[in-house]
C-alpha cells in the first residue's frame, strides 16, 4: 500500500533538548496532517465505541499541551476537563481547532525554550514526586506519538490516506 502522507523521521542528533523537540515537533505535524483534505464531517467522524474523531483527538492533545506545558510545567492555566474525551466540541471547525493546537504548541515550545535545561524541575509534581522538563518532553512526546497512531487509524478509515 502506498503511504499517502509519508514523512521522514528526523534526523536530528545535536543534543538532547534538541533531539527531543524534533521528535516532540515531528509527532504533533504528523497529527495535524491526519486533518489536511477532510471536509468537517470527515474530521468529526466517529469510527470506534469510545467516541473519538480525528477532530477531537486534536481538541484532547491541545488541552494536553497546555496541562503538561502550562499547567504542570510552569504552573499557568488550569487542568483541563479530562472527561470530554477526544470528542468534537460542536460549532468547533477544522481550522479553529488547529489554530487553537498550533497556538498551544508555540506556548508550550515557548515554555521549553524558557525553561531551556532538561534537568529544570515542573512547578506542579505528578504523584506527590517533582518531575523534570525531560520527564515533561518525553511523556507529551509518547502521548502525541500515541494518539498519532490512532490519528493514523481513524484517517486510514475514513478516506484511505496511510503514512506518518
Amino acid at each position: 500500500m502506498t503511504e499517502t502522507q509519508r514523512q521522514s523521521v528526523p534526523r536530528v542528533d545535536s543534543g538532547e533538548l534538541d533531539t527531543s523537540l524534533a521528535f516532540l515537533r515531528f509527532a504533533r505535524e504528523c497529527v495535524i496532517k491526519k486533518l489536511d483534505g477532510l471536509d468537517e464531517e470527515q474530521a468529526r467522524r466517529v469510527l470506534v465505541p469510545s467516541g473519538t474523531s480525528l477532530l477531537g483527538l486534536v481538541r484532547h492533545l491541545c488541552d494536553g499541551e497546555r496541562y503538561w506545558f502550562g499547567y504542570h510545567l510552569t504552573g499557568l492555566g488550569s487542568e483541563p476537563d479530562w472527561d470530554r474525551g477526544m470528542t468534537a466540541e460542536p460549532g468547533q471547525r477544522i481550522v479553529d481547532v488547529v489554530e487553537q493546537y498550533r497556538a498551544a504548541i508555540a506556548d508550550s515550545d515557548a515554555a521549553i525554550s524558557r525553561l531551556g535545561d532538561p534537568a529544570a524541575l515542573a512547578v506542579m509534581p505528578v504523584d506527590g514526586q517533582p518531575k523534570t522538563l525531560r520527564w515533561t518532553i518525553a511523556h507529551m512526546t509518547s502521548e502525541t506519538a500515541r494518539h498519532a497512531g490512532h490519528a493514523d487509524i481513524l484517517r486510514e478509515q475514513i478516506d484511505g490516506a496511510t503514512g506518518r
